[in-house]
């Protein structure tokens, strides 16, 4: 107790000084809460914006349709595998769909796109679908309903109940098929690429028309916990894969997004490595500050029989409750600064990047691995900076301290 003592008072004989590297610190822990917060804000945005909008967590499908989307490949007898989906414990809903590229017809104009025949029940679990409906109504399983992007129906000039007329060929003959269809809804998922060549029609409709019969080209599928999307030794994975079906992670369709999540990951190291370093900076210079100026206190403490180890502990000491404070004060501060930028974003303005869209604001996410983890490692900085200070200190001179004046 009488070593805390000393300690405490030694904190504060220079309390200006002392506020000075509390503020290093805890700005330091500050800054590295709230990038984590945006870091993990932006990575669930990312990932979200592929497996909750339309993709799904997981797919299933012919091996090589993802190549070109061949209409061609397709599961004639998806039965065994939805048995195989639906006794999964993890799986939290499926989607089958049956797709192909075709012909989008008005009365003002044309354009080539990519029609979805969706199961309209199942697929409001797995994707956005039925949220991104602006105006008109979702699909209902009426045979005749399209949903189209606001883009495509720019480019068509067609409203709400306007007739298109979509082409297709069908699947294994390669036979044109044509069928007149009515818009009943449209959407805006906010990619554009997706709302200006994507349609989505009921799925029996779609497997008529594509002469399919009873079959499927994907299976989209939803976890409980998304992060289970990642374990490869799923049964999902490894039941399922054979020699002509693949069950992929979204990983594994969306390599380019998945490797800048594995990017962004390690910006919070490089960022909390760059921020320690300058905060460990401050610390040795304070430490070494407050030991040259009782460098005659110390040699008169040695000279009456004061261990070098029992100096060492008491600068170590010091270190400890600065590093107890800062952590405390970064805390506080990172807990109000990264509420804050959860509830109200920071502005971006409106950017496009791999298909993400950021509009308006990037909101942080608040974690309580946060406030446990960093001050954790701020205190075992300040202690590691604190040691070449503790082990001078421990080695002055009797001698030559005091022949220093007062």
């Amino acid at each position: 107790m009488l070593t805390l003592k000393l300690a405490w008072r030694n904190l504060f004989r220079n309390t200006r000084r002392t506020v000075l590297t509390v503020m290093l610190i805890a700005f330091s822990l500050m800054s590295i809460i709230v990038t984590d917060g945006l870091v993990i804000g932006l990575v669930e945005l990312m990932v979200g914006s592929i497996t909750q909008t339309l993709s799904g967590e997981a797919q299933i499908h012919r091996r090589g349709f993802l190549e070109n989307y061949d209409a061609d490949l397709f599961i004639s007898d998806p039965t065994p595998v939805y048995d195989a989906v639906r006794s999964n414990p993890d799986v939290l809903d499926y989607a089958p769909r049956a797709m192909s590229g075709a012909m989008i017809a008005s009365t003002y104009n044309t354009t080539g796109g990519m029609i979805y025949g969706v199961d309209a029940t199942r697929e409001v679990s797995v994707s956005k679908l039925k949220a991104a409906i602006t105006s008109g109504e979702y699909l209902t399983g009426e045979a005749r309903q399209i949903l189209i992007g606001k883009p495509m129906a720019e480019l068509l000039e067609v409203g709400l109940h306007d007739r298109i007329v979509l082409t297709v060929a069908q699947a294994g003959t390669g036979e044109i098929g044509q069928e007149l269809f009515r818009v009943t809804g449209i959407f805006k998922f906010g990619p554009r690429e997706m709302d200006e060549a994507l349609a989505f029609i009921n799925l029996s409709t779609a497997q008529r028309i594509l002469g399919i019969g009873k079959g499927i080209h994907q299976i989209a599928v939803r976890f409980h916990d998304p992060e289970e999307a990642k374990n490869r030794s799923n049964p999902l994975y490894v039941d399922i894969t054979s020699d002509e079906v693949e069950s992929l992670s979204w990983l594994d369709f969306n390599p380019q997004i998945a490797g800048m999540v594995e990017m962004m990951n390690y910006s919070t190291l490089i960022m909390g490595i760059i921020l320690f370093v300058l905060a460990s900076l401050g610390i040795v210079n304070s430490m070494f500050m407050s030991i040259y100026e009782r460098v005659y206190e110390f040699g008169v403490a040695k000279a009456i029989g004061t261990k070098p180890m029992e100096i060492v502990q008491l600068v170590m000491l010091e270190a400890l409750l600065l590093a107890l404070i800062s952590s405390a004060v970064g805390n506080a501060t990172g807990y109000y600064a990264n509420s804050w930028f959860e509830a109200n974003g920071i502005p971006f303005g409106r950017m496009e990047m791999s298909g993400v869209v950021i509009d308006g604001s990037m909101h942080t996410r608040v974690v309580l691995d946060q406030f446990i983890q960093f001050p954790i490692y701020i205190t075992l900085l300040t202690l590691a900076s604190a040691v070449y200070p503790a082990v001078f200190a421990s080695r002055i001179s009797p001698s030559q301290a005091l022949q220093r004046s007062l």
